[in-house]
């Protein structure tokens, strides 16, 4: 579809004014929420306000979106311009990973967490120089289309439709999780429960519209994203420092946390309840080498305790929690040493001095500070290349009307993410200020009321390990992916901001899972069913067999979240080294080196990705590994850093010993490598 220059200028002010709308109208209804709070309105009211009213906003988008055009479909009718198709990019990009967990990983690693900072803003700049605009010249759908056409034939597209799902459907849990962790706390709704309750709000923003709709939900969510991130930081900001910028003030701050620490870490309640921790994780660990017989002795210990606790007429709490911690043993000797393996784990980590939130890849001495650092080189690198190879991003320029509009997207994609990653830092500072100073070393009989909400979920816990009745810092345990959702109840902030949190939280999720779905969806429908199995197939049956994928994958997609199978950050680090692995030697090298053929890209996608599999595969206890150190101690998250030069050299060695690709391969490269003037003009609003 053809757009002349004067109808583009048209739709590009019909968009602005309707966003503009949106927005004043969203922060009116965040004002409403805030009355009715006020007036006495309780907060599962409150809640359930904030995720209806925002899923139905969503759906709405969806619905006016809808389209049985194969391009509105699959790539919104190339005519998205580059100022939306940046604010859509960024929202599909800013997952729960980064909404949520992001600031967590800040919190807890403090320098090293500066590794997810740097790797996902630096992917920006390999998308921008590698591949954004030569994708865009070659046009088509999908990223398994350019490996088809590029590397000829039905064997690299399969290959890539293999890597692109498998990459996609780890992230897409990710965000079906991190719905699951929201709706779970602030509708009351069980997690398994929740995340089936988020995929219906996925569904109904994809499932009419596909790419069409969307991009322009996309645009909605990040509008929501930005306002539910910043809001809640600023206001902290104010309470802490009286500065309502907290990028410019939060260096203060943590000075501060570093003249805390230095008191805190070496305070004899502390040192005394990391050395219980320690005789704890030694104990689990004598139980593991006692096994079976540990398991037998065990059986016996509580059962004899709840005997004697029921003939002395104890207390009941005493003899149910007897009770529970017998019901609780495990059945068998396997179960056994898993249970008490993360027993002991836990009790270690617990066990561990904090490491000071400004210290360079910390470590007790050399060669733990080289392990440290190693492994914050290889995030950066896995995470950088993972931006420049994930197919749903990759897949947005497809949209732009032009090689010059994609360019322009990759900027405003970066200002748009720069705006949150440059407040993340700060979020996580003022959080630990709050915790260090204002939640340590009060009674646990007063602990604030979030300490429970939080722990319902299992993403809080808090364990009196001396029985002082105070909280030390070793005592409490907070899950990475509860600092951003629960930053207004540490700070004492409104329901009204608890709910914006969550609602940004949900846009965050719900955006990058649209894109996801489609992704895997479109490389079934568009790249398997249409491209190699039916080729004559109608548009009605292509939509129709793309829209029953989206459904299929999503429920099973769904159904994996709900297991609960790690953090979200984890999750999401991991997809970026598939995504690495599989795809950015065969594109980078597709586009540059027209001597890549075939074999050498097939085999250089199977090796990168196999190998980055089998890495995490060995080393992660979810995939059923159990080696505590890798390769060069590098953690199963940058798995990638070793499936990135195995698919370059494999892609290099093999195409160099085999033929080179046809003259028309070679030409398509000329034809992608150099947009002249005049294809920049006819690739406009196709």
């Amino acid at each position: 579809m053809t757009v002349p220059g004067h109808s583009q200028s048209q739709f590009y002010s019909q968009l602005k004014r309707y966003y503009s709308f949106y927005t004043v109208g969203f922060v009116a209804f965040v004002i409403l929420v805030a009355i009715l709070e006020q007036m006495g309105v309780p907060n599962r009211i409150l809640g359930y306000l904030f995720l209806l009213a925002t899923i139905a906003l969503y759906a709405g988008i969806g619905v006016m979106s809808r389209t049985a055009d194969v391009a509105e479909y699959y790539v919104a009718g190339r005519r998205v311009p580059a100022l939306f198709n940046g604010m859509a990019t960024g929202a599909d990009w800013m997952s729960a990973a980064s909404f949520i967990g992001m600031a967590g990983s800040l919190y807890f690693g403090g320098y090293q967490g500066l590794a997810f900072v740097m790797g996902w803003t630096g992917g920006y700049v390999l998308v921008a120089l590698l591949l954004a605009p030569y994708l865009r010249k070659f046009g088509q759908f999908t990223i398994p289309d350019f490996l088809g056409a590029r590397y000829g034939g039905h064997f690299a597209r399969s290959v890539g439709v293999a890597g692109a799902i498998i990459a996609s459907f780890v992230y897409v849990v990710a965000q079906i999780y991190g719905v699951g962790i929201i709706t779970s706390r602030f509708v009351g709704l069980q997690l398994e429960i929740g995340v089936f309750v988020g995929l219906a709000g996925i569904l109904v923003c994809s499932f009419l519209g596909g790419m069409r709709a969307v991009t322009w939900t996309q645009v909605a969510q990040y509008i929501i994203l930005i306002l539910a991130y910043m809001i809640p930081v600023v206001m902290m900001s104010i309470k802490v420092t009286g500065v309502p910028i907290p990028q410019a003030v939060y260096g203060g701050v943590l000075e501060k946390i570093g003249e805390r620490e230095e008191v805190l870490f070496v305070d004899a309640k502390e040192v005394e309840v990391r050395n219980i921790y320690l005789t704890h994780a030694a104990g689990f660990e004598e139980k593991i080498k006692a096994l079976p017989a540990s398991l037998d002795g065990e059986r016996q210990r509580l059962t004899r305790k709840v005997s004697d606790l029921k003939s002395t007429n104890a207390d009941a709490r005493e003899i149910s929690a007897a009770e529970r911690a017998l019901a609780q043993l495990p059945a068998t000797p396997g179960a056994a040493k898993e249970a008490w393996t993360r027993a002991r784990v836990g009790a270690e980590a617990s066990a561990r001095t904090p490491t000071p939130h400004a210290e360079a890849h910390p470590g007790k001495d050399e060669k733990a500070s080289r392990v440290a650092r190693n492994n914050f080189i290889a995030l950066v690198v896995c995470l950088m290349v993972g931006t420049a190879s994930l197919p749903h991003i990759l897949m947005r320029y497809y949209t732009t009307s032009s090689v010059r509009e994609a360019r322009h997207s990759v900027f405003w994609s970066l200002f748009f993410i720069f705006l949150l990653y440059f407040t993340a830092p700060a979020l996580a500072v003022l959080v630990k200020y709050e915790v260090y100073n204002n939640l340590v070393g009060t009674a646990i009989s007063h602990l604030p009321a979030w300490i429970a909400s939080w722990g319902k979920v299992g993403l809080v816990k808090v364990a009196d390990i001396n029985g002082d009745g105070i909280l030390q810092l070793a005592e409490l345990a907070l899950n990475t992916d509860v600092i951003v959702l629960a930053t207004p109840e540490i700070a004492g902030l409104p329901y009204v901001i608890s709910g914006l949190v969550a609602a940004g939280g949900l846009a965050a999720a719900l955006s990058t899972a649209d894109g996801l779905l489609l992704t895997i969806a479109n490389a079934l429908s568009h790249d398997v069913y249409y491209k190699m199995i039916d080729p004559h197939a109608s548009t009605q049956r292509r939509l129709v067999v793309s829209k029953s994928l989206l459904l299929v994958v999503a429920v099973i997609a769904a159904y994996v979240a709900s297991l609960k199978p790690d953090n979200i950050l984890f999750l999401v680090g991991l997809a970026f080294s598939l995504a690495a692995a599989t795809f950015f030697p065969a594109l980078v090298c597709g586009v540059f080196w027209s001597r890549a053929n075939k074999w050498g890209a097939v085999l250089g996608m199977l090796a990168g990705l196999g190998i980055t599999l089998y890495y995490a595969m060995i080393t992660h206890p979810f995939f059923g590994g159990g080696m505590k150190a890798g390769w060069f101690d590098i953690q199963p998250i940058s798995a990638g850093i070793f499936g990135i030069p195995v698919g370059f050299v494999v892609l290099i060695v093999v195409s160099l010993m085999t033929s080179a690709p046809e003259r028309e391969v070679q030409d398509l490269v000329e034809h992608v490598r150099y947009p002249s003037l005049e294809d920049d003009f006819a690739t406009r609003g196709t």
